[in-house]
C-alpha cells in the first residue's frame, strides 16, 4: 500500500479534476463558498477511508492539492465544509462524500440510502435539518486515470450535413437481443462496434448513430423502489464518465475502440448529451456531488427565495450555466468527449435551458457563444431539442447557425397529412421543403432541420399506426404518463391485428411516412427499429423500462416482413444519394431556374397544373405534388416529382411539364416493385389511396416555359 505524505504540495489550480503527471496527481476542484475541501482516499480492496488531506492553497475560487508519488487506480472523493444555511442557497455537508465534478471514472455503483441527503429525510423541518451521518459507504468512489489509448489512423468521417442520414439508438436497446458470431457482451459498447450492427447500419444507408446518453446517469430512488430503472439515461451524475452499464470489462477503451470500428465504416458517432439538469433533484434531493461543493453556483435558485431550485427542466434543478467555472466545466466536458473518444458531435437535451439567461432564453447567450468560437466544438455536428418545459421553452428555429434542430412540426405534420386530416397540405409541403419558413434565416441551410418522425420520447413507427391511445400502464404511473396526443391511428383494431386488411393498409401507411421522411430537404432521422417494425405496445414514455419493451427484437428484422421493410428503407436511402434535388443543400422557393423555365421547386394539382394559392385552402385536398430540380454533380440537372395520396381511394394525376420520358422510381403501395421507364409520352399516373409515387425525368429532357408551379 502507497504511504502517503503528512499533507499535500500545494499543486496548481490550472487544470480542474485529478491529473496525473508521471509523477504524482493534481486535484483541483471549484468552490467559491466553501470554507475548506477535504480529499479522502480509499482502500480499493475494501473500500474503506485509509487517508484525508485538507486541499492546502485557494487560488480563485479553486481548491487544489499535489500528492508525490499517486498513480492512476486511486480512489478518491471530496468532502466540502462550509454553511448550511439553505434559506440563501447553502448547504455544505462534510458527512457527505462527494463525487469529484471532473472525475472520468467512477468505480462502484450508487446505494440509494437516507445517508446521502444532507438534511433528515423524515424530520418535520424537512430540508432546514441536518443530517451527520456518513455517506461514504453508499457512495461510488473517483478513480485517477490515464486516458492514453492508441487511436493509429483514426479519422473522423466528417459526413456532409447534405448527405448525413441519422438513427437515433440506445446502446443497450439496440444491441441486447441481437446474436452475434464473435459474442461480444450484450448490451454494451463491444455490441454496438460488432460486424453485423455495422453492417445493418450500411445496408440501411445510416452515417451517423446518435446514441441516446452514455454518460453516467443515475437511477431516480423511487424507479428502483417500483422495480423499474432510469433507462433513457436522462439523469447525469458525472459529466465525463462514460455510464459502466454499458462497458464489458469496466475500460472506457471499450468506447473508445467501438467508435473507431465505427469510423472505420464511415459512420459518424453523436452523443445525446444531459447539461441541462442533474441527477440530484429538487432542494429536496440528495448531496452527491455539485450540491455539496456550491449549491448557490452550480444551480439557479429562485431569486429571493434562494431555498428553493429553479426548475425549467421538469427534473428538479436546472444548471446555471451563466456562472462561467458551470460553464467551463460543460464546454471542458463536450471538448473531452469530442478530443478523448474521438466523438463526430452532440445532441443537447432541452437546449433552451442551456441558452436561458436570467432574462429569458438568448440565441447570444454565453453557452452559444463559447461553442460556436470554440475551435474543436465548433467543428462537429451540433444538434438541439429546441423545446422545454421552461418560460419561453419552445424555441424553434430560434437557433444560432451552425446549429441543427428536432424538428417536431415535422413529426406532427406527416403523421396527421397521412392519418387523413383536413388543411394539412400547406404545413406538409412547407416541412417536405425543409421547413425554410421557419429557418431559412441567417445563413441556414435545409440541414438545419432534423426532420423527425418517431424518436425515443414516444411512439414507434409501427405503434403509430397500431394505436390510437398510449398504454403506459408497465411505468406504474397509472397509465397518465407521457404524450397525450400523438396524432395516431389503430387503422379499425387497438393494437395488433390479424386482419390482412389492416395488416395491410398498417403497412401502407408506414411507408408512405417512412418515404415521406427519407424524401424530405433537410436531415433525415430515423429511431432504430423503426426499419423493421419494432413495438413497445403502445407505450409511449418507455424511459424506465430496461426489458424486452425497450430492447429491439431482432426476430422482427429477420422475418418476411421485417426483411421486406429493411430493404424498403435502404432503397430510400439509396434514392436520396442518388438524386440531389432530394437532399437539397440549399432551399427551394421557386425563385432559382436550374434550367429556362424550370424553377428549383414547384407544388402541382392533380391536373398536372400549378397550384394557386387559393388551392392551398381547400378542405377536400387529398393530393400533393411537389416538382424538384437541382443540379448534378455533372453540370447536368436532376428532376424529381413526388405525388402524395393520403386519401382512401386511388387517384389519377397528370405529370406536369417538362415533357419526356419519366422513370417510376417509387411505389411506396408497392415496396418491392422495381423502378420502371415508362412509356413515351406518358401523360399520367394513378397514386394509389395512401401511396406516395416518386418519379424522376431523363437528363435529356427540354423544359417547358409555361409550367412553374408556385412555392407554397
Amino acid at each position: 500500500m502507497m504511504r502517503f505524505p503528512s499533507s499535500l504540495l500545494p499543486g496548481t489550480p490550472t487544470r480542474l479534476g485529478a491529473h496525473w503527471d508521471g509523477m504524482g496527481v493534481n486535484f483541483a476542484v471549484f468552490s467559491a463558498n466553501a470554507q475548506q475541501i477535504d480529499l479522502c482516499l480509499f482502500d480499493p480492496r475494501d473500500r474503506r477511508e485509509i487517508a484525508r488531506f485538507h486541499l492546502p492553497e485557494y487560488t480563485d475560487e479553486v481548491w487544489h492539492g499535489y500528492l508525490p508519488d499517486a498513480e492512476p487506480g486511486l480512489l478518491y472523493g471530496f468532502r466540502a465544509f462550509g454553511p448550511y444555511d439553505p434559506v440563501n442557497g447553502h448547504r455544505f455537508n462534510p458527512h457527505k462524500l462527494l463525487i469529484d465534478p471532473y472525475a472520468r471514472r467512477l468505480t462502484g455503483p450508487i446505494s440509494w440510502s437516507d445517508m446521502q441527503f444532507g438534511y433528515r429525510l423524515h424530520s418535520p423541518r424537512a430540508d432546514l435539518s441536518f443530517d451527520r451521518r456518513d455517506s461514504a459507504p453508499y457512495m461510488p468512489r473517483c478513480v485517477v486515470v490515464n486516458d492514453a489509448y492508441e487511436w493509429e489512423d483514426d479519422v473522423l468521417p466528417r459526413v456532409p450535413w447534405d448527405r448525413t442520414v441519422i438513427m437515433e439508438a440506445h446502446v443497450k436497446g439496440l444491441t441486447m437481443r441481437r446474436e452475434m458470431e464473435r459474442n461480444p457482451q450484450p448490451g454494451t459498447f463491444q455490441a454496438l462496434g460488432a460486424p453485423e450492427m455495422i453492417a445493418h447500419l450500411h445496408r440501411l444507408g445510416v452515417t451517423t448513430l446518435e446514441l441516446l446518453p452514455i454518460q453516467c446517469f443515475a437511477p431516480e430512488r423511487y424507479l428502483l423502489e417500483r422495480g423499474l430503472t432510469n433507462y433513457w439515461g436522462y439523469n447525469t451524475l458525472a459529466f465525463f464518465v462514460p455510464y459502466a452499464g454499458y462497458l464489458a470489462n469496466g475500460s472506457p477503451h471499450e468506447l473508445r475502440a467501438a467508435i473507431r470500428r465505427l469510423h472505420k465504416a464511415g459512420i459518424e458517432v453523436v452523443m445525446d448529451v444531459v447539461y441541462n439538469h442533474t441527477c440530484e433533484g429538487s432542494e429536496l434531493g440528495p448531496t452527491l456531488c455539485y450540491r455539496g461543493l456550491d449549491n448557490a453556483i452550480y444551480y439557479r435558485l429562485v431569486p429571493g427565495n434562494e431555498r428553493h431550485l429553479i426548475n425549467d427542466t421538469g427534473c428538479g434543478n436546472t444548471l446555471n450555466l451563466s456562472h462561467p467555472r458551470v460553464l467551463q466545466m460543460v464546454l471542458d466536458s463536450l471538448r473531452y468527449w469530442a478530443s478523448e473518444f474521438h466523438v463526430d458531435g452532440f445532441r443537447f437535451d432541452l437546449a433552451p435551458v442551456l441558452g436561458r439567461e436570467p432574462y429569458g432564453f438568448d440565441p447570444g447567450s454565453g453557452f452559444f457563444d463559447a461553442i460556436i468560437q470554440d475551435p474543436v466544438l465548433s467543428e462537429r455536428k451540433l444538434i438541439a431539442e429546441p423545446w422545454d418545459p421552461g418560460p419561453g421553452g419552445y424555441q424553434f428555429g430560434n437557433f444560432p447557425p451552425g446549429f441543427a434542430e428536432w424538428n417536431d412540426r415535422f413529426r406532427d405534420t406527416t403523421r396527421r397529412f397521412w392519418r387523413g386530416d383536413a388543411m394539412q397540405q400547406g404545413e406538409m409541403a412547407a416541412r417536405i421543403a425543409g421547413s425554410g419558413d421557419l429557418l431559412d434565416k441567417r445563413g441556414r441551410r435545409p440541414w438545419s432541420s432534423v426532420n423527425i418522425l418517431t424518436t425515443h420520447d414516444g411512439f414507434t413507427l409501427e405503434d403509430v399506426v397500431s394505436y390510437a391511445g398510449r398504454h403506459n400502464d408497465a411505468n406504474k404511473e397509472n397509465g397518465q404518463d407521457g404524450h397525450a396526443e400523438n396524432y395516431s391511428a389503430n387503422w379499425g383494431v387497438e393494437g395488433p391485428s390479424d386482419d390482412p386488411a389492416i395488416v395491410n393498409l398498417r403497412g401502407r401507411v408506414q411507408r408512405a411516412m417512412m418515404a415521406t421522411l427519407m424524401l424530405s430537404h433537410g436531415t433525415p432521422m430515423l429511431l432504430a427499429g423503426d426499419e423493421f417494425g419494432q413495438t413497445q405496445d403502445g407505450n409511449n414514455n418507455a424511459y424506465c423500462q430496461d426489458n424486452p419493451i425497450s430492447w429491439l427484437d431482432w426476430d422482427r428484422a429477420a422475418s418476411p416482413e421485417g426483411q421486406v421493410m429493411i430493404g424498403f428503407v435502404a432503397r430510400l436511402s439509396a434514392l436520396r444519394r442518388a438524386h440531389p434535388s432530394l437532399r437539397a443543400a440549399r432551399y427551394m422557393h421557386g425563385r432559382h431556374h436550374p434550367l429556362p423555365g424550370l424553377a428549383d421547386i414547384g407544388w402541382f394539382r392533380r391536373d398536372g397544373s400549378p397550384m394557386g394559392q387559393e388551392q392551398w385552402g381547400e378542405e377536400a385536398f387529398h393530393l400533393l405534388g411537389v416538382r424538384r430540380a437541382s443540379t448534378d454533380t455533372h453540370d447536368g440537372v436532376d428532376v424529381t416529382y413526388m405525388l402524395l395520396n393520403p386519401g382512401g381511394d386511388d387517384i389519377r394525376a397528370m405529370l406536369p411539364g417538362p415533357e419526356g420520358r419519366w422513370t417510376m422510381l417509387l411505389d411506396t403501395t408497392s415496396p418491392e416493385k422495381p423502378e420502371t421507364v415508362l412509356d413515351e409520352g406518358t401523360k399520367d399516373v394513378v397514386v394509389p389511396a395512401h401511396g406516395l409515387l416518386l418519379l424522376s425525368l431523363a437528363p435529356d429532357a427540354e423544359p417547358d416555359a409555361s409550367l412553374g408551379g408556385d412555392a407554397p
